[in-house]
């Protein structure tokens, strides 16, 4: 008789019900199937399927398959594995770093109502998809840089050709289009990047790590406009970066000017 995973599941429901540990349910398995038993991720992932109380996941995988963009949490009460962000906590030096570092950006500020803040371009990547939904896993996409001050949006171009950011692609094709200092990363902060940027007399603002509520575009444009994009589908993922652009285009100077006095409050609180 050839076993498939059907009675596999079976055998490790029997042995969960036994309340046998998982290490003990992968041994009994090993001694009697060998090579054939489930693997220890197997088992552990049925253990906890049957804890919460779901012995049979069948008609779950149905409804998924049917429509993979429905709502597992609402509609069938499961975990949202899948995210677009997790929260990074802070260790006491980059809290440390965090403070001192809008401390020194507010004193070169000098107040909310001073001109120096026009002189701050922010730029930031982010993917943009052609259909803006929670799961990004199946979803045509393309990355773009952003570029935006106080005044309003200075730039947003796409990487043609590459999905991720290289000190190459800033010194050739980003930063000639645009001169804002860049955040915190290892394609912003290579030497390559670092030296085109004093050539150019540019300032390189430092920005300090796993902090984007201090970054405009992430704590703005990003979820505005996406939110704006939500929604839509595009036929490409450069149909999307021109959407993309032309919404933010479409945005308000007082929006941009309101975006800044927020980030300067954010760091008047941080």
């Amino acid at each position: 008789m050839e076993l498939n995973r059907v009675h596999f599941r079976a055998i490790i429901y029997y042995n969960f019900q036994r309340q046998l540990s998982q290490q003990e349910c992968l041994a009994e398995l090993l001694s009697v199937f060998g090579s054939e038993a489930p693997h220890q991720s197997t088992i552990s992932r049925w253990y906890g399927e049957f804890k919460r109380g779901r012995e049979n996941v069948d008609v779950v995988r149905k409804l998924i398959i049917e429509d993979r963009h429905k709502n597992l949490h609402d509609e069938l009460g499961v975990r949202k594995l899948v995210s677009r962000w997790i929260p990074h906590l802070l260790t006491e030096g980059q809290k440390a770093a965090r403070v001192n570092w809008c401390q020194k950006t507010l004193d070169r500020l000098n107040s909310v109502n001073s001109k120096n803040v026009y002189s701050i371009d922010s730029g930031d990547e982010s993917w943009i998809y052609c259909y803006e939904q929670e799961n990004k896993r199946y979803v045509s996409k393309k990355m773009v840089a952003t570029f935006v001050s106080k005044a309003g949006h200075i730039a947003t171009i796409p990487l043609h050709e590459q999905r991720t950011v290289t000190a190459d692609w800033h010194t050739t094709i980003c930063l000639p289009k645009n001169h804002p200092p860049p955040r915190h990363a290892s394609s912003h902060t290579a030497q390559k990047t670092r030296q085109y940027l004093t050539e150019e007399n540019v300032e390189f603002l430092y920005h300090p790590p796993y902090s984007p509520d201090l970054s405009p575009n992430d704590f703005f444009t990003f979820p505005k406009i996406k939110n704006r994009l939500r929604g839509q589908r595009f036929q490409s993922p450069e149909e999307a970066v021109d959407a993309f652009k032309n919404a933010v285009l479409d945005m308000p100077a007082n929006k941009w000017n309101k975006c800044f006095e927020n980030w300067i409050e954010r760091m008047q609180t941080s």
